[in-house]
């Protein structure tokens, strides 16, 4: 079938040429052929150079995601698959596939293609109109693959409820893809069991980015009193409870997620040492200071305070607010874990940010560790998207 073919202006596509996957509208001078969005187009350097196939759609700022640099790359179901056994296998090697992304988008090399694999269930996000069009035969060869390692799929349930679906001209949409079944999942984590809620959680019902991270705080919680803020169900403080905290408080503005917290506590045991309240961090911070409440550990795991670059001052506001407030909850000697959700909260800027609260606060910090997100959430570099998760566990002291 013959593609149409876009052809970019002199001196454009330098995301793309440094490792990306995306062709901005701006950076194209004409497109030759007929087509109709979410077509697979030809693309064209701005002297004639093929430089591969993806997704056309005018809807959108991301006029082309890329599925291929080769020009004579059918995207076909071999393809597909060839990608979705890739996937897989590089999550084998990296990571726990009890509970992991089993793909990531444009990380992949599937653009706005996701997929998170909570035990025996998937649950499926597709963000960008070429690839949902191939959503079945995407999720057919994806259960094909996993069985051929003996693992069965139960249920597959769509949670393609983003924004970015708007910007793409696309209606959200959630809901079965197949069989109904039980939406409240039981997986485990770091020998901890949660109840994830695949149907009405956030995102696709479970963080699976910060597994390991919630590993990390592990070893600093034996005998600890912990506060956890921004819980959301439970996770952070669960894993200080199973690594033996004598006391930890988890903190949420949700009462669904505060809900399902206890619950989670509950399935481990835990009630008697981990709780939970729903409050607003930024109201409870300042009242737990009032009352010189001190902790062994505090972790501050907050939503992203910006999903753009126009509001990244504001950003900058609430994370440095939010350390201030935790640092001086931290005793002496205390532990502090604080990360950041929000690619535009760079690397720099969240590190840059963390150094004003403390100096604010007269605190030394002595960083015990830099994190990012889990392996099954690989970092493409040149796709500075999938950077998104910055972690940092400090020794917090006083300065004397």
């Amino acid at each position: 079938m013959e593609h149409a073919v876009v052809n970019l202006k002199k001196g454009e596509g330098r995301f793309f040429k440094a490792g990306g996957l995306w062709i901005y509208d701006n950076e194209i001078a004409s497109v030759t052929g007929g087509f109709a969005d979410g077509d697979l187009v030809l693309v064209r350097d701005f002297d004639g150079y093929c430089l591969g196939r993806g997704f056309i759609n005018t809807h959108s700022k991301i006029r082309i995601r890329m599925m291929t640099r080769r020009k004579d790359q059918e995207i076909d179901e071999s393809f597909l698959r060839m990608r979705l056994q890739n996937a897989w296998e590089y999550r084998k090697r990296t990571a726990d596939t009890d509970s992991c992304r089993l793909v990531f988008g444009e990380a992949d090399f599937l653009p706005g293609f996701v997929v998170d694999k909570f035990s025996d269930v998937l649950v499926v996000q597709s963000l960008a109109l070429g690839i949902d069009r191939m959503k079945e035969t995407l999720i057919r060869l994806l259960k094909e693959i996993l069985a051929g390692d003996g693992i069965i799929i139960r249920g597959v349930y769509e949670r393609s409820d983003a924004k970015e679906r708007e910007k793409e001209g696309m209606e959200r949409r959630k809901g079965f893809l197949g069989e109904a079944f039980d939406t409240q999942v039981e997986i485990q984590e770091n020998g901890v069991r949660y109840l994830v809620d695949v149907q009405d959680g956030q995102k696709t019902g479970f963080f699976l980015d910060q597994k390991y991270n919630r590993l990390a705080i592990q070893r600093l919680c034996k005998d600890a009193k912990v506060l956890d803020c921004f819980t959301h169900t439970g996770s952070f403080a669960l894993n200080a409870g199973i690594a033996g905290a004598r006391e930890v408080l988890g903190v949420d503005a949700s009462e669904l997620g505060v809900e399902q917290a206890r619950k989670n506590a509950a399935l481990n045991c835990l009630e008697n040492r981990v709780s939970f309240l729903c409050a607003d961090v930024f109201d409870l911070l300042p009242e737990l200071e009032e009352k010189k409440e001190l902790f062994d550990v505090v972790i501050l795991d907050p939503p992203a305070f910006t999903k753009s670059r126009n509001s990244v001052k504001n950003a900058v506001k609430g994370y440095r607010e939010i350390n201030m407030r935790g640092m001086k909850l931290v005793r002496d000697g205390g532990f502090l874990a604080t990360c950041s959700c929000s690619h535009f909260m760079t690397y720099e800027l969240f590190t840059q940010t963390i150094r004003q609260a403390a100096k604010s606060v007269h605190k030394r910090l002595r960083q015990v560790e830099y994190r990012t997100q889990a392996p099954d959430h690989p970092i493409l570099w040149a796709a500075e998207e999938s950077y998104y998760l910055k972690f940092y566990i400090f020794q917090v002291c006083d300065e004397k």
